[in-house]
């Protein structure tokens, strides 16, 4: 009962961040997401628990494929193609994973994962207005 208390307690907290979120503060939170499901089932899978595991698999790969769809490849550039490229790559080894049970994948995909999240975080806020500007004024 109060593991799920806190878990739609934590629900709320982040539909709230979500409703009030910049396009890279979401992208952020499912980052954010992706490692936190990772983790969730590489225990799963360290503990034999493989009923539990697919489910956080799952939502890892919707929000890989997710991010890898928004990718823009037009404007991106190299940067794009290279994220494609690893995001297709995690999707890859997370089936591999799922398969076989393996949590050295998992482990192998929240390591590449990091440094993409990390980097994501570190983008200063003048180019993060920047991009803005540039997709809004290509919108109109």
């Amino acid at each position: 009962m109060y593991k799920k208390g806190i878990n739609q307690y934590r629900q709320v907290g982040i539909k709230d961040q979500i409703a009030t979120a910049d396009p890279h503060k979401i992208t952020q939170l499912l980052m954010q997401a992706v490692l936190e499901n990772l983790a969730i089932a590489k225990g799963c899978m360290e503990r034999h628990d493989l009923v539990n595991k697919a489910k956080p698999i799952a939502k890892a790969t919707s929000i890989i494929s997710s991010l890898r769809n928004t990718l823009d490849h037009e404007v991106g550039g190299e940067i794009t193609q290279n994220l494609d490229s690893l995001y297709t790559f995690m999707l890859e080894q997370l089936s591999e994973a799922s398969l076989t049970n393996n949590p050295a994948i998992i482990a192998d995909v929240i390591e590449i994962m990091l440094p993409i999240k990390s980097a994501w975080d570190q983008i200063p806020e003048a180019d993060k207005q920047a991009a803005y500007r540039m997709r809004n004024s290509a919108a109109s």
